[in-house]
């Protein structure tokens, strides 16, 4: 693992990361999503790069309640070789530095119950689960909604 750093992502960078996305996930976001994502949210969404090769990314939006601010984690990825290595828990710390410096009190994101692995990596950054939504993957698995305040 040389020169590993996080950088915002552009359009060149979209076909790289819908490839990972495909990879790595069961019910993926298609190309016009990850398009769509860096036209209304490209202050909060990056890429990590090893050596200039895209290996991973994590998307969010800030979201006003009208009486709270706070970041919305959409999607988080590292190619599974760099998995392990505190790169996730890089990315998740620049975005929520990301949130913080727009004002956000806090980081909300999405888990499907059955990603065991992926619940435990948020519990050990200070998310906690606030609730279970029903059927919220195409596939009608639920979603454990995790919060972490600043």
């Amino acid at each position: 693992m040389n020169n590993v750093e996080i950088t915002r992502a552009g359009l060149p960078d979209i076909s790289r990361i819908v490839e990972i996305e495909n990879n790595l996930f069961p019910d993926p976001w298609n190309e016009q999503a990850f398009r769509d994502v860096l036209f209304y949210y490209s202050n909060t969404f990056f890429t990590l790069k090893s050596d200039g090769d895209i290996v991973g990314f994590i998307t969010a939006g800030i979201e006003d309640t009208s009486e709270v601010l706070y970041g919305h984690i959409m999607n988080l990825a590292v190619v599974p070789e760099y998995r392990k290595m505190g790169l996730g828990g890089r990315l998740m710390q620049r975005m929520e530095y990301e949130f913080i410096v727009s004002g956000a009190e806090g980081s909300q994101l999405e888990v499907r119950v059955s990603n065991g692995d992926a619940i435990s990596f948020y519990k050990k950054l200070g998310y906690s689960q606030v609730m279970v939504i029903g059927g919220y993957y195409n596939n009608g698995e639920d979603a454990v909604l995790m919060m972490k305040w600043f």
